[in-house]
């Protein structure tokens, strides 16, 4: 083997298993066809079928405008791969560089790349949540489900979380003209991720569309009749609501747990990876044959102060699967850096929204341009007098310009590019809601005395009530 064929003891036709089979998996399958890559590849994923695009779930396929059966992601190439589908990974031993199946089968590999993603957070009663009525919308059977039973006009709909899913799912029913009401336990919807000036105006936007929005509401149960229906939402504050469907929409869990005694820094935030997508082992150490991708890595931004970041979009996940792919199969001093900057969208209530940068990596945000009574307007984020992230909306052809700003480093607030200067121009808090409780990851302790010795070990703490 010559130099080119063999990197750091990784021959070119060696064995790479990708687990994961979807958007970040198939596109770097894709990638390490491109760049050369002549081995054996092997897709392991725990749905049956074809990877599928799932932004159109909470968007299309609930309007109905395409079926969930459409969604299949095209392929750019043929990827020459076995397909290990319908079976989740249950364990990885780094020592002997097997990935252990549910079924018990092992799968051999000189490189892994990890890109399991993440599912739908589910009620947290089990019983409650298995009601025929109460749906969370992660896979095409969900949506697809949900779909169906939007179609058949149900007396109300219960929508628990107002971030962007709950927020497309409440705007999809009133375009029904379905009673909708929508259960957010912070100050407004989309609070999370933009902050309060955006939440104030989502919160009007939901209003001025017909729908019950209560914030502040926590849902304590949702109570089913005799035969197993769900019917009725109980609250914190002793009300209730009737309704036929409930979503759930709080969130989603990544999906690491298979991992807990592999001696990867994996945990409920992510796998803690370099900005070349090799995963960190329990102890910070770079591995070197361990990669990667999409909403389950965990991924330093030099951007953002080296902050290892989690961000669960499509476009990230495209980009940070072809950074690992590229990587996975070169030496050193050809290795790339994902330096991408964060970009999302979503649509509802007829407003495209759309977003570059970290819009929680902040302290100040102002309206730079349009009209926040026309919903139609970009706002900029800033932090520590320099912009971090923009938001538009109905406004998106703006956002390359502010992604240069934020490449470049440019002062906060950034003037106005366009003539459509906002009447308020004022930088104000950005106010994001703060945790009220951290949360109950892994915790390690560090161990010996000798720098050869020295090393952590995961614990693991019971959560305070």
């Amino acid at each position: 083997m010559t130099g080119a064929d063999t990197l750091q003891g990784f021959k070119r036709d060696g064995r790479i298993v990708i687990v994961g089979a979807s958007l970040a998996g198939l596109r770097a399958a894709e990638a390490l066809r491109n760049e050369g890559f002549t081995g054996s590849l092997t897709m392991i994923g725990d749905e049956l079928g074809e990877p599928y695009d799932r932004p159109p779930l909470s968007k299309q396929v609930l309007t109905g405008w395409v079926p969930a059966g459409g969604t299949t992601l095209p392929r750019r190439r043929e990827i020459d791969a076995e397909w290990l589908l319908g079976v989740p990974a249950s364990g990885l031993d780094m020592a002997a560089n097997r990935v252990h199946l549910a079924d018990g089968r092992e799968i051999p590999f000189d490189r892994v790349l990890i890109s399991t993603g993440v599912r739908a957070r589910p009620w947290f009663v089990e019983t409650e949540a298995a009601l025929d009525g109460v749906f969370v919308v992660r896979t095409r059977e969900h949506a697809e489900s949900l779909q169906r039973a939007i179609a058949a006009g149900p007396s109300r709909v219960l929508v628990i979380g107002a971030g962007f899913t709950g927020s497309e799912i409440a705007s999809i029913c009133r375009e029904r003209d379905i009673p909708v009401t929508v259960a957010e336990l912070g100050p407004s919807p989309l609070v999370g991720a933009l902050g309060a000036m955006i939440g104030e105006v989502a919160a009007g936007m939901q209003r001025a569309h017909g729908v019950d929005l209560r914030c502040g509401a926590k849902v304590t149960q949702l109570e089913g009749d005799a035969q197993g229906h769900f019917r009725r939402a109980h609250f914190a504050d002793g009300s209730t609501i009737d309704a036929d469907v409930a979503v759930v929409a709080l969130g989603g869990i990544r999906n690491t747990e298979w991992l807990k005694d592999s001696g990867l820094a994996a945990g409920i935030w992510g796998i803690a990876c370099d900005a070349g997508c090799r995963a960190l082992d329990i102890n910070g150490l770079v591995t070197d044959n361990i990669f990667v991708a999409g909403d389950v890595a965990r991924c330093p931004n030099p951007i953002y102060e080296y902050r290892l970041l989690s961000l669960e979009h499509w476009a990230n996940a495209v980009e940070q699967a072809e950074v690992a792919a590229h990587n996975m199969v070169s030496a050193q001093a050809d290795r790339w850096p994902h330096l991408s900057i964060p970009a999302f969208w979503s649509i509802q209530f007829g407003v495209n929204i759309k977003s570059v940068g970290v819009p929680t990596f902040a302290d100040e945000v102002v309206i730079t341009q349009g009209s926040v009574s026309d919903h139609r307007f970009v706002a900029a984020y800033g932090y520590q007098g320099r912009v971090t992230a923009a938001v538009s909306f109905n406004n998106a052809k703006w956002l390359d310009h502010y992604r240069q700003l934020i490449e470049t480093a440019a002062p906060f607030p950034p003037p106005c590019p366009t003539p459509d200067q906002p009447a308020d121009a004022k930088p104000v808090p950005v106010d994001f809601p703060g945790p009220t409780l951290l949360a109950a990851g892994a915790t390690v302790v560090v161990t010996g005395h000798d720098p050869a010795e020295r090393r952590v070990t995961a614990v693991r703490h019971n959560r305070r009530r």
